[in-house]
Parts: structure tokens; C-alpha cells; sequence
């Protein structure tokens, strides 16, 4: 899950650690992605299903970088990596 964007953090010399979430009331089943240079402050929650044959279906993507107020929200791994792109280094600087 998001091949391209865990390619795209290792490219950039970037330390990430990933978790699965599972709760408890709803049908979705959560993946965190915890990423940055020095401290693991940026994540990345993805919010997925499985279809009936077993494939993954990704409900949204939030980013919650540090410094922000609110998260951003995707509905595919194309808009979050054209986002990254031209987000990220500000954030990582800081």
C-alpha cells in the first residue's frame, strides 16, 4: 500500500514506520504511516477496505504534516505524491 510514496520518501532520504490499526466499531481498517528526517512528526492515515475478491480499496488518504492545522485529504495515491512534491521540503526544513 502507497509503493509510490514510500519510494518517494526513500528517495528523498527519508525515515518512515508504518502501522496497521484496526478498530473496533467500523467496517474500515486504518494504515498509518509515520514519517521525517529527524523525528517522526508527518503521517500519513489511510483509511481502506477490502473488496470481495480481496483487493484493497482506499476510502481517503489524510496528511497530517507537523505544523499544520488541519489535515489534507486525498482520494488517490497520485494526488498525495503531487502534493508532496511541492509541499514537503518546507515542512521538513522546519
Amino acid at each position: 500500500m502507497l509503493r509510490k510514496t514510500k519510494n518517494f520518501l526513500q528517495a528523498s532520504h527519508i525515515n518512515y514506520e508504518k502501522e496497521h490499526v484496526n478498530p473496533l466499531i467500523v467496517p474500515e481498517k486504518v494504515y498509518v504511516l509515520k514519517f521525517g528526517r529527524n523525528k517522526l512528526n508527518n503521517r500519513f492515515i489511510v483509511e481502506h477496505t477490502y473488496t470481495w475478491t480481496g483487493r484493497i480499496k482506499i476510502s481517503k488518504i489524510s496528511l497530517r504534516l507537523h505544523g499544520q492545522k488541519g489535515p489534507h485529504e486525498f482520494q488517490n495515491e497520485a494526488e498525495l505524491l503531487q502534493y508532496l512534491k511541492s509541499h514537503i521540503q518546507y515542512y521538513l526544513n522546519s
